[in-house]
């Protein structure tokens, strides 16, 4: 791996290394806790180091974002490429959109607010690549739908994947029903199939 410059990307030292761990750790705990309302400030704090090392390693917050969950869009990619080879097209785009809303619902709504951001693409480079990955996944899985399940050709994922994460948000609005997410992603799944 180079860097735009074609170098090899610099290694962190242990202590930086350290902090950057603390404050992925501090940001998902604050996040957890607070969704969109998350303070930078006590990301900082909470993980003991300074703003300065914060916005050292994270300049934005699309950048600490894109950090955090990275891993999390990694393994939601790689579930839909697994379910590539489930024997029903329609019963994988299913398992699939669960993993989305799941993942939706991860810090409060933080991850589906900013990605719902994205439709202007000047927010973030780094947070638009999580974003290319997901919608890529569920493009292969769709289209598979399309040609071989019962997903009519007219559905597009940007559509999809925008009602999975209404499903998500109306489901956090509503703790005491454990069963809505579920519900609503039935909906969708059974509309698909109408």
């Amino acid at each position: 791996m180079t860097t735009a410059g074609g170098r090899p990307p610099r290694r962190l030292r242990a202590d930086a290394r350290d902090n950057r761990d603390q404050l992925l750790a501090a940001a998902r705990a604050e996040f957890t806790e607070q969704g969109t309302h998350a303070s930078l400030n006590k990301i900082a704090q909470r993980a003991g180091v300074g703003a300065g090392t914060l916005y050292r390693h994270f300049p934005t917050l699309a950048a600490l974002l894109a950090a955090l969950i990275g891993d999390d869009v990694d393994a939601l990619c790689a579930t839909g490429r697994d379910l590539m080879t489930h024997p029903d097209p329609d019963e994988a785009l299913a398992v699939w959109l669960h993993a989305v809303a799941v993942h939706a619902t991860a810090m409060r709504g933080l991850v589906a607010t900013q990605m719902a951001a994205l439709r202007d693409r000047r927010t973030a480079g780094a947070l638009a690549a999580c974003h290319d990955a997901i919608r890529a996944a569920g493009v292969a899985l769709l289209d598979r739908a399309h040609h071989h399940g019962s997903a009519p050709a007219h559905v597009d994922i940007a559509d999809l994947l925008t009602l999975v994460n209404a499903a998500a948000w109306a489901s956090e609005q509503a703790p005491d029903d454990a069963a809505l997410l579920a519900r609503l992603l039935a909906l969708i799944t059974a509309g698909l199939r109408a």
